[in-house]
């Protein structure tokens, strides 16, 4: 059966409503803070990491961060953009990048698997602030 009222234009946004996240990209550290619920119980878990890449694709965009667990173990955890579960995200630091994935991260270890940070003068933290009024 077709859906004769919607386009796909349509159908692919319909689950999409305003998130009030600050803008990140690729290469950006961010803590995003999600809902878990365990039994009765629900509670706030902080996931800190960069992000080495983003997807979007209306309302099931996502976004992949990365970290460095415990005893150096490397976790990535793919978060839906407009999930109810995401409390909030807090943006770290800038990331300085050229590529729009940064899937090469997986394969550094220690030092090398850091990503440079965005340095900005006043001036360009002024304009940033101005544009995001």
């Amino acid at each position: 059966m077709k859906a004769n009222k919607f386009t796909r234009e349509t159908i692919r946004e319909l689950g999409m409503y305003k998130r009030e996240f600050p803008e990140f990209s690729i290469g950006d550290a961010i803590a995003v803070h999600q809902k878990i619920k365990e039994g009765d119980k629900e509670r706030i878990q902080i996931f800190e990491g960069d992000i080495i890449a983003i997807s979007n694709n209306g309302a099931s965009s996502t976004f992949t961060i990365r970290k460095i667990g415990a005893n150096s173990v490397p976790v990535e955890r793919i978060f839906p953009y407009y999930s109810p579960l995401i409390e909030s995200i807090k943006l770290i630091r800038k990331g300085d990048v050229r590529r729009a994935k940064l899937y090469y991260m997986r394969d550094r270890v220690g030092k090398a698997a850091r990503v440079r940070e965005k340095v900005m003068t006043r001036e360009q933290k002024e304009q940033a602030a101005q544009a995001a009024k």
